[in-house]
């Protein structure tokens, strides 16, 4: 467990600070990220819920809301089967979970995190399709919220990626809100997981 928690943190590339693009990412931009998206995120059930989660360790490790895990699994689907994981990390207070399915070959993200938070950049969800219709990529402004949330205008349920304009992951939603969703920030989820790794 403690091994795929340290993979887990390893796989988080830290990146330098960029300047605010700019106006709305771009149409290449948002095709990158729908890229990303059909190849990393997967649907975790849970004994209540079930609901998005998204790969962030090569190893099979998976980032997803604390509503669609037990205390000590859940099944991840994945490639069309249903995968049998272990909760290596569930957060009440952050809303996050981090389940590891069995060691294989994953298709992991690209991650940002960003020290500084992501309060005023422009993040990409990508919102599934009503009435047949194909999920698709919207933009919005993160703004802050209760620390060390932020808001955004995109009806995504919890679990659901964040991507920034390069498709690198870059927060998680955790929270639906009237006409939004309330996310958690990657640096958040790095500190907890290194408190995680620290503990006798």
């Amino acid at each position: 467990m403690t091994l795929r928690l340290l993979v887990l943190i390893l796989g988080f590339s830290l990146t330098a600070h960029a300047a605010p693009r700019d106006g709305r990412p771009t149409r290449a931009d948002l095709q990158r990220v729908m890229e990303a998206h059909a190849r990393s995120v997967v649907r975790v059930h849970g004994p209540r819920r079930a609901g998005p989660g998204v790969i962030v360790g090569s190893q099979g490790q998976v980032l997803t809301s604390v509503e669609h895990v037990s205390l000590e699994a859940a099944e991840v689907e994945f490639g069309g089967k249903k995968l049998t994981g272990a909760v290596v990390l569930a957060h009440a207070g952050l809303k996050i979970a981090v389940v590891a399915v069995p060691t294989g070959a994953y298709p992991s993200v690209p991650v940002k995190v960003q020290p500084e938070g992501l309060d005023g950049q422009w993040l990409i969800g990508v919102v599934a399709g009503k009435r047949k219709q194909d999920a698709r990529p919207f933009t919005a402004v993160a703004r802050s919220a209760q620390a060390p949330f932020v808001d955004l205008d995109l009806p995504l349920a919890p679990g659901s990626p964040l991507f920034d304009a390069q498709g690198r992951l870059a927060a998680v939603v955790v929270q639906p809100r009237r006409g939004g969703c309330r996310a958690l920030p990657l640096a958040s989820v790095q500190h907890q997981l290194a408190s995680v790794k620290e503990r006798p």
